[in-house]
């Protein structure tokens, strides 16, 4: 789906009715099957199996306390793996286009650009991570628990000096807020059908499961 705004819409309304329920999660997972590159796109990001065993860990601790973890967890599963798709088909420049198509050129491209940055800071984050398992690879040293402390002030560190450097360089083009961006949108052609789908899957999740069955 090229069409950011389409892809932004659809991947929102997924993800709301996968979270607030089960039938919505299973509707929404039929939809990821058939309209996207499914276990491509699961074997392409390396994050997609630590989040989802992250996920678990909450659901196990849920189901322990209080009940309702392996629903929990399978809803979760499900916004994540939208959350996936919806990030493969980013291209540089969308969310700005997005931002001024929907809020204007002041609001709207101070929101695009803060979202542009977050997702560069996210693929930076993932770069990051590929280049310390691979030096824990050349030292023999295991990935565990015991790495997961470092590891993570190693990430949140570059981040921040990310960000510095990012603030440095607006400061000094003069940057104050807004911009000017004429958003530019490109179709494919199952663009429409696949959100329209979507919508249908939405739609089905809000029927009441008695209401496809004759109770007595």
């Amino acid at each position: 789906m090229q069409d950011i705004r389409l892809r932004t819409g659809v991947a929102t309304l997924l993800s709301l009715i996968a979270f607030l329920s089960i039938p919505g999660a299973i509707a929404a997972f039929f939809w990821w099957m058939i309209f996207t590159p499914n276990l491509h796109l699961v074997l392409k990001y390396r994050l997609v199996l630590p989040s989802i065993a992250l996920i678990g860990v909450f659901s196990i601790i849920l189901e322990i306390t209080g009940g309702g973890g392996l629903s929990y967890f399978f809803r979760m599963m499900i916004v994540i793996l939208i959350g996936i798709w919806f990030l493969s088909g980013q291209k540089r420049g969308e969310f700005l286009n997005l931002g001024c198509w929907l809020f204007g050129n002041r609001n709207g491209f101070e929101l695009g650009m803060l979202a542009e940055m977050a997702l560069q800071n996210l693929n930076a984050l993932t770069i990051d991570f590929d280049r310390i398992l691979a030096a824990e690879r050349m030292k023999g040293i295991r990935s565990g628990l015991q790495s997961i402390i470092p590891v993570g002030r190693v990430l949140i560190h570059e981040t921040l000096l990310r960000a510095e450097d990012t603030a440095e360089l607006l400061a000094i083009r003069g940057y104050i807020h807004g911009g000017t961006c004429v958003p530019v949108f490109t179709r494919e052609k199952g663009d429409f059908v696949a959100a329209f789908f979507a919508v249908c899957a939405a739609v089905i999740a809000m029927i009441p499961v008695s209401a496809f069955f004759i109770l007595s």
